[in-house]
């Protein structure tokens, strides 16, 4: 049964998630308040957090600031409905994805079912490529599905799971366009509504990176209207498990 902390002052929706989600198999720990939150969220004994935006005290934001300075914990936030600017702040700060309220249960659980699933889907059979072995190799990034890791150069990249799978993604389709369409599929387990800026913001988040570690954030495309590209030179060659 996977447990899944949720932060949220709204005692009532607790109760009722608690019940819900419970049904479903999974197992709720509820806080009402950021600092405690948090304090659970580092021990990493869950699966997941739902979280929150206005918690008193520390708020949401706070508490996804705080924990991604020491996790890559996946976090769904909950936002007020037509508040896009919390939904991009949150997505900029590290969020795995967002949900505004009020939500459908159903939805709800659809959006942790897909998130939970993120870890061990393998990405690329969602894009039909074949997966030859649990490395990729490309312009001096190295990555290992198995042991979820990125480093490049030798310098290890710290990445969100969503991060992660969309560099995956990105590096198993080197030099080809991956459509924004079917890259959120793979990677949110999602189709984008419209005006969906999510896909965007993880993208810029894994550029960023990459470009702090290693100078490569601007190998990372953006194919206007279409999708994104981890673009290479033509001296380089795109080559699995060496």
């Amino acid at each position: 049964m996977e447990t899944i902390l949720l932060i949220d002052d709204d005692v009532d929706l607790c109760a009722m998630l608690t019940d819900y989600l419970g049904r479903h198999g999974f197992h709720i720990t509820a806080v009402h308040n950021g600092e405690a939150g948090l304090k659970l969220a580092l021990t990493g004994n869950y699966a997941m957090a739902l979280l929150d935006v206005m918690l008193p005290g520390l708020d949401g934001f706070e508490v996804l600031r705080k924990l991604r300075s020491s996790s890559s914990m996946s976090v769904l936030l909950l936002t007020a409905r037509g508040e896009d600017v919390d939904r991009i702040v949150g997505l900029e700060i590290g969020a795995d994805d967002y949900l505004p309220k009020p939500f459908n249960p159903r939805e709800l659980l659809a959006r942790i079912k897909a998130i939970l699933r993120r870890g061990t889907r393998a990405e690329s059979s969602a894009l039909n490529i074949k997966q030859v072995s649990d490395s990729v190799s490309v312009l001096g990034l190295e990555l290992d599905s198995s042991a979820r890791t990125v480093s490049c150069n030798g310098t290890p990249v710290v990445l969100t799971d969503v991060e992660f799978s969309l560099l995956q993604t990105l590096m198993r389709s080197v030099g080809e366009v991956v459509e924004r369409e079917r890259l959120a599929e793979a990677v949110l387990g999602r189709k984008l509504h419209p005006f969906d800026r999510s896909l965007d913001m993880h993208i810029s988040r894994l550029r960023r990176k990459l470009e702090e570690t290693c100078s490569l954030g601007e190998r990372v495309k953006t194919i206007r209207g279409v999708g994104y590209q981890l673009a290479i030179p033509s001296t380089h060659r795109h080559r699995g498990g060496q």
